[in-house]
Parts: structure tokens; C-alpha cells; sequence
């Protein structure tokens, strides 16, 4: 791959996904398209790059798709579900008692670990939660991932990482080698492809928003753009789940940690202007991560 070819697909990943990639990135660039130009029976990555260039939006895609990490594992890092199971839900249980109604967001809800693993713990408190309505919204910039997790059916590799046996046995059947979760916690994520640097407000408000291990890709103006946009989608008073490595010190002040929560923000009520987000450039466009 030439100097020029490399230049233009640094900016392209970043303009369609956010994908901030330095100049010495060329080896993993490599190593993730030159099987996709296989797949598309290309000789070599150079013929995939003039295909991208001429506008095949089909080409440009699968590129982006190829890209993305969607790493993720049922009750990654476990610290946010304990958070979501003791502090939020509690929390919210007496914040909105009037409305009984709880909406929770996935911003990169990737194969569908993430999601289920909330839908699995509201499950688990449905005593709590007898009569209140609550919806999980599973998004992502990859279709591929997302086909994936509305079918919700994993690898006996996939159930055995984070997953807790009483949960697969409780909560999953098995079908042959995989394993299918059942249809009542399969109902409860809805799911949309969604790219988080476009406008999203069209959402509506959220009481949860988990937005994990997707924003490390991206640059600091771009994350701080997608923060403030964030917050205006969190209702005053609801929380926000980071991953591990991320944070929003030093980035925007409209987010505030929780005192020994971590990776566990509020609202602060500070309300930046927004830079306005351009409408989607492709439509099989939607939202870059591992969770």
C-alpha cells in the first residue's frame, strides 16, 4: 500500500466511524483488509482501495465494518453491571415512581453481550420491577454485528466468557454446538444501526446510556463533541457507563464521576453548545467499538 492509498484511508475511517488511526497503523490497515479484498475477490488491497475511491459505497462499508473492533464478552469488566444491578436500578426504582419507565441505551451494542447481559439482570430483579416498563435500544455502526445479536446465538467459547452458569442455564438453550438465549430476553432489545458521530437526537432522552470502549478510538475533539451530545440525550438525573480505560476528565464538564463508582457518570447540568453533526454520508452506516 502506497503513502497516498494509507493517507486516504485514514480519512476515510475517521469520517465514516471515528477511527482515529496514527501514521504507523499501516500494518493493521493491512492486516484487516487484505482478507476482506479476498473476499470480495479483489487481487490485493490496492484494487480494494480503487473500488472505495470510485464511490462503491458496498465497498467503502465493508471496509469501515472491517475496521471496527467488536470485542466484547457478556459482563465485560463486571464492575458496570454490579453498579447497574446495586446503585442504578435502585436509584431510578425511586426517581421514577410516577412513570414507572426506565429506557436504557447501548451506544455500541456490538454482537449483543452488552445488552443482554442488562436485560439479564433486570430479569433477574423482575420483582422489583413488576409493572414498570423498561426498554433497552441496542446500537451499532455495524450491521453484520448487529444481525448477530438480534439472533442471539453464541459460540460455547462466547457463553463461557463472563457468563455465569445459573444465567446460561437459566436464561439460554442450547441448539446443537451453540447456544440461542431465550425469546423473552431476546424481546426485550430492540436494535438500530447508528453512527455516534451523526445526530442522534431523534433517540429521544434516556435514563441509562451505556457508551463503553468505543470512544479510546477516537480523537479528543471528537470525543468531547460526542459527550456534550451525549448528555443532552441523559435525562438530568441518569447515568452514564464509560469502559475501564475511558474517561471524561479533562474532556468536557458536563459529566461528573460517582465517588467510588468507576467508570460511572452523572450529569452535571452544565449544557455546552454542540457542534452540529453532518446527516449520515452512507446509509449502512452506524457505530465503532468492542464492548
Amino acid at each position: 500500500m502506497n503513502a497516498s492509498d494509507y493517507e486516504y484511508l485514514r480519512r476515510l475511517f475517521k469520517d465514516h466511524s471515528g477511527l482515529d488511526l496514527s501514521a504507523d497503523k499501516q500494518y493493521l490497515i493491512e492486516s484487516r483488509l487484505l482478507p476482506l479484498s479476498r473476499k470480495c475477490g479483489l487481487s490485493s488491497i490496492d484494487d480494494l482501495v480503487q473500488k472505495m475511491k470510485g464511490g462503491s459505497a458496498g465497498h467503502i462499508a465493508q471496509a469501515v465494518d472491517a475496521m471496527t473492533t467488536n470485542e466484547t464478552f457478556f459482563f465485560r469488566d463486571k464492575a458496570p453491571f454490579d453498579h447497574f444491578r446495586d446503585t442504578i436500578i435502585p436509584e431510578l426504582l425511586k426517581a421514577r415512581a410516577s412513570r414507572r419507565t426506565i429506557r436504557i441505551w447501548c451506544a455500541a451494542g456490538s454482537t449483543g453481550q452488552e445488552p443482554y447481559s442488562l436485560a439479564m439482570c433486570l430479569k433477574e430483579m423482575s420483582a422489583q420491577l413488576a409493572g414498570w416498563r423498561t426498554e433497552i435500544l441496542a446500537t451499532d455502526l455495524s450491521q453484520e454485528v448487529l444481525e448477530k445479536s438480534r439472533a442471539g446465538i453464541y459460540s460455547q467459547f462466547e457463553v463461557q466468557r463472563g457468563l455465569p452458569i445459573q444465567l446460561l442455564v437459566k436464561y439460554f438453550k442450547q441448539k446443537g454446538e451453540p447456544w440461542q438465549i431465550n425469546a423473552d430476553i431476546r424481546a426485550m432489545v430492540q436494535h438500530r444501526q447508528l453512527n455516534l458521530l451523526h445526530d442522534f437526537s431523534q433517540l429521544g432522552t434516556f435514563d441509562v446510556i451505556f457508551c463503553r470502549n468505543v470512544l479510546i478510538y477516537f480523537d479528543q475533539d471528537t470525543k468531547t463533541n460526542v459527550f456534550n451530545r451525549l448528555a443532552r440525550s441523559l435525562e438530568a438525573d441518569g447515568f452514564l457507563a464509560l469502559g475501564a480505560a475511558e474517561t471524561v476528565v479533562g474532556l468536557t464538564d458536563v459529566f461528573k464521576p460517582c465517588p467510588e463508582k468507576r467508570g460511572l457518570y452523572r450529569p452535571t447540568g452544565a449544557r455546552p453548545a454542540v457542534v452540529p453533526m453532518a446527516p449520515p454520508a452512507m446509509p449502512r452506516m452506524a457505530a465503532i467499538g468492542g464492548r
